[in-house]
């Protein structure tokens, strides 16, 4: 099994590529932005820990779970907050990513597991996964995407791409880089050559 974690703007076309994987490889795909959903949740790596930091806050739902609306308020006007949430939920979804790792390795039915995370680089997952992969689309077109497909405003898409990674960056922090600014048959047979190479076949 190769654990490859794969990365890029937002706009980019993820989505796509990592249900292609999915459906044509023995492929698990784990989605960092959900798992550090799960790790809030009641029972999670680390809820007690929010309990701690927000427990003065309105922003518990009645069933325990945490009123993520409410939460992105206190957040926009508590840097400091912000800044102890991010400490507290990226080491639990390392832990899990870690614990999820071991638990395909040991099971040996997957030829792939993915882990898609927009701060791939920045939180070191390399140290983890077998390779690291950028999936590249010219900003452009991530900006046509994301006006087409949410709606965004020039200034809302701005600040996101301020707040990412540059294309050199993304490039310097991963081993391979797919092309996704053609059509998504061009991208898929980058990414079956890519896979290709290591001995992996689709289903």
């Amino acid at each position: 099994m190769i654990f490859i974690g794969i990365t890029g703007g937002v706009g980019a076309g993820k989505s796509a590529i990592l249900a292609y994987m999915e459906e044509n490889y023995k492929c698990r795909v784990m989605r960092a932005d959900e798992i550090a959903h799960q790790v809030m949740e009641p029972g999670g790596g680390c809820y007690g820990a929010l309990r701690e930091l927000f427990g003065a806050e309105n922003v518990w739902l009645p069933d325990g779970r945490i009123d993520r609306p409410a939460l992105a308020g206190v957040l926009f006007s508590n840097e400091k907050k912000r800044t102890a949430l991010d400490a507290l939920v990226h080491p639990a979804v390392k832990d899990y990513v870690r614990q999820q790792y071991a638990y395909e390795t040991e099971r040996g039915e997957l030829d792939i597991l993915v882990l898609e995370a927009a701060l791939l680089i920045e939180e070191n997952y390399g140290e983890i996964c077998d390779e690291l992969w950028y999936i590249y689309t010219a900003e452009g077109n991530r900006r046509g995407r994301l006006k087409a497909s949410r709606g965004y405003s020039d200034g809302k898409i701005d600040s996101i791409f301020a707040a990412q990674l540059s294309e050199e960056e993304f490039r310097a922090g991963c081993n391979e880089e797919i092309d996704n600014n053609q059509s998504l048959d061009v991208t898929y047979r980058q990414l079956d050559m890519l896979l290709e190479c290591r001995g992996i076949i689709p289903i």
